[in-house]
């Protein structure tokens, strides 16, 4: 009989507490649910299988990704299928030890093809409140708009969401990179600022560097999703450094849509080094290959990593999250600990 042993790195990212920026909850919808939710709502998908689904994932960059995305977002209908949607993703949470999560989700794509905000609001909504009671996985909600679609439509979604104040931390910005600058955005976010509403952005993933240094110029961002181009400026990496801007990085994303090659050629581990605040992050886990432990595995797997830098991408994250102080507080504590047990166990 083979016996097959886990990688020492490998069992030590399966029980490190972790912390979660940037996953998009319609990206969490694995081909089994697909499948299922289209079956519930009659809603007809061009797949015979669930494998027939996974196969489609080949991506050659962001916009063959979206188009998918958006056509599997068709099957979310109803309030139980966005509290289905979101239970999933956070039984995910639990099994690879993520206590805390700041989830995106795109009200647009659902508003747009009729859906109301409340319908989705409620459904999410009812997933993280229960996960808080029953799992302990505390979490934040952040709103996108997607910068594909214009000024009047953001700032529909913003008047929409007024009534959900209380339960959205920040608003974000998502979809296609190349061809929206954040500029299109400014007084949107200008106007949820205003509001009280914390910022985040998408940028320097297909975008250029100069994307970051407007998202945090014009947009007045508090974090910078994704951000892996900024080595193109070191102007702009000494200024991440010195405000400590945290940059929500999702490895086998970045791989999967070609923006770098192999994991091999990743710059995470490099920023890290260099002090630049970064986190891992699975984005669309079920589109790019996995959740929170399959990213942590996949960077320690080809680059050379130890297990402090490791535990530092949650404590970055974790200082960069929207929670309490308090909250931070017990995080930053968790993994103290279990970073202190494994070195007195060798």
């Amino acid at each position: 009989m083979t016996i097959v042993r886990t990688p020492p790195l490998h069992q030590f990212i399966a029980n490190l507490p972790k912390v979660e920026l940037h996953l998009h909850i319609e990206g969490s919808l694995e081909p089994e649910l697909m499948f299922a939710l289209a079956n519930r709502n009659g809603i007809p998908i061009p797949f015979d299988t669930p494998a027939a689904v996974k196969a489609a994932y080949d991506f050659s960059n962001l916009q063959s990704f979206l188009d998918i995305y958006y056509q599997g977002a068709q099957v979310l209908l109803t309030q139980a299928d966005f509290y289905d949607l979101t239970w999933a993703y956070l039984l995910r949470c639990k099994t690879d030890n993520v206590f805390h999560a700041e989830i995106f989700f795109d009200p647009q794509t659902h508003t747009e093809r009729g859906v109301e905000f409340d319908v989705v609001m409620a459904g999410i909504t009812q997933a993280l409140d229960q996960a808080e009671q029953e799992l302990g996985i505390t979490s934040q909600l952040i709103m996108c708009f997607l910068r594909h679609l214009d000024e009047a439509s953001a700032f529909a979604t913003l008047s929409q969401a007024e009534l959900w104040k209380h339960k959205i931390v920040a608003v974000g910005l998502d979809s296609s990179e190349v061809g929206h600058p954040p500029e299109k955005f400014i007084r949107v976010f200008a106007e949820a600022r205003q509001q009280g509403y914390l910022a985040v952005a998408h940028a320097g993933e297909e975008g250029p560097a100069s994307n970051i240094v407007d998202s945090l110029d014009m947009l007045k961002v508090d974090r910078i999703d994704h951000g892996v181009r900024c080595v193109e400026d070191p102007t702009l990496v000494a200024r991440l450094i010195s405000d400590q801007v945290h940059l929500t990085v999702c490895p086998l994303s970045n791989t999967k849509l070609k923006v770098f090659e192999h994991m091999h050629q990743h710059n995470i581990v490099e920023l890290l080094r260099q002090g630049v605040s970064v986190g891992i992050n699975a984005d669309d886990p079920a589109y790019f290959g996995g959740y929170m432990n399959d990213n942590f595995n996949a960077v320690a797997t080809a680059i050379p990593v130890t297990r402090q830098e490791l535990a530092k991408f949650t404590h970055n994250a974790i200082a960069a999250s929207f929670c309490s102080q308090d909250r931070k507080q017990q995080l930053h504590s968790l993994v103290l600990a279990y970073v202190e047990q494994t070195e007195a166990g060798g």
